[in-house]
């Protein structure tokens, strides 16, 4: 473990990386969101505090967690449907041994969630006696999937509690030090529990450039902050060092079908990150993302494979990668008359939606920590 530690230090440190430095994103409402939130963990009775499954450590606002420690807390890894299966349950495992409660969760799941709010029930009873109406605060970095927790908690509520199909932000503002604007849902009696929503926060400053690009990687900060182009060369460095292009060797003498004639028909599927709206895919679409997914990893596949430089040395690792997204140009069906900068930018937008979205495959890209660093987390 500790070799693949210091494999990924050196990644986060490669030359795509130069001049890269400390990653800045704080646009003013974090600041605002940060002392609103404060406030609102001095009143919360227990915190869920959502973190992406595949970020379980760097997708964890450390600002916070000082005050988190205090709170009686429930880490909810968020998108497990999106992170390695095999190694998933380790990471839960991990935050228990810490004496944190610790539950992966697919917030888009209505049974994942209830059973997530079967826990903060559980967790509750122990303050039942003392406060008739109790709150719980759901915090969480940008693009966890927060919203998406929020949604499908305001679904159950409502079929637990349907006026709240009338009032879809449960008032609770007759509460002490709790304003009206905040919104909350009723999921509870006898007590009654309200669950609030709190805006997603990053820290001011990013200083490790590895959490930093791991958080650009799984969409917590804005790709125009640090480049796709090099979010897209951290992920085929992470990749190769694993040696993941080897698990799909079965690719290599498959013909995967290729079909041109969806290439007008589709090329909104990967529409700009900053759109509003995206429309519905159809049949053509799954299918050419389908197979636009085996194509790229059939070429990472291949070009892996007549790889002969070695992985430890930066500039030969520099050198795949440079190899790498040359090929993926033909896979992913960029024009040859576009420039060099617009190809490297097409490709590398492309190849971070089907990370972003499963289709490369699940991955945990944090390093699960050793035995020592749960028994620490557990005297915090």
């Amino acid at each position: 473990m500790g070799g693949w530690s210091q494999m990924t230090k050196r990644i986060a440190e490669m030359g795509f990386n130069a001049g890269g430095g400390v990653i800045n994103w704080f646009p003013g409402h974090m600041a605002a969101a940060t002392r609103a939130i404060r406030e609102r963990l001095r009143l919360a009775d227990l915190v869920i505090e959502v973190r992406d499954a595949r970020v379980p450590l760097s997708s964890a606002n450390e600002d916070l967690q000082q005050a988190l420690s205090s709170k009686r807390r429930i880490i909810a890894l968020n998108k497990k449907d999106l992170a390695n299966p095999n190694i998933i349950h380790r990471w839960v495992q991990h935050f228990e041994l810490g004496k944190q409660d610790c539950l992966s969760i697919n917030a888009h799941s209505k049974s994942s969630v209830s059973q997530l709010l079967t826990l903060v029930e559980l967790k509750l009873k122990e303050v039942i006696c003392k406060e008739p109406t109790l709150l719980v605060l759901v915090v969480g970095v940008p693009n966890v999937g927060k919203s998406a927790l929020i949604n499908s908690i305001h679904r159950i509520a409502t079929s637990r509690f349907p006026v709240q199909e009338k009032v879809k932000h449960a008032t609770v503002g007759p509460l002490p030090g709790v304003t009206k604007d905040i919104a909350g849902y009723k999921i509870a009696n006898r007590p009654s529990i309200y669950v609030l929503d709190t805006p997603g926060v990053l820290v001011p400053s990013i200083p490790d450039i590895e959490t930093g690009l791991r958080l650009a990687l799984t969409g917590a900060i804005k790709d125009s902050v640090v480049g796709e182009e090099r979010i897209a060369q951290y992920l085929l460095a992470v990749l190769n060092s694993r040696r993941t292009p080897l698990h799909w060797d079965r690719l290599a003498n498959e013909r995967i079908r290729s079909a041109p004639e969806l290439d007008k028909t589709n090329a909104d599927v990967f529409p700009d990150s900053t759109a509003r709206k995206r429309r519905q895919l159809d049949t053509s679409d799954v299918l050419y993302i389908k197979d636009l997914a085996k194509e790229v990893q059939r070429t990472l596949y291949l070009t892996f494979k007549e790889f002969e430089g070695n992985l430890e040395e930066e500039g030969e690792l520099e050198s795949l990668i440079d190899a790498q997204l040359t090929a993926l140009r033909k896979s992913c069906r960029i024009s040859p008359q576009k420039s060099y900068d617009e190809a490297q930018a097409a490709v590398s937008k492309k190849l971070l939606i089907l990370f972003r979205t499963g289709k490369l495959g699940p991955f945990i890209l944090d390093n699960l920590p050793d035995i020592s660093s749960s028994i620490n987390l557990r005297k915090q």
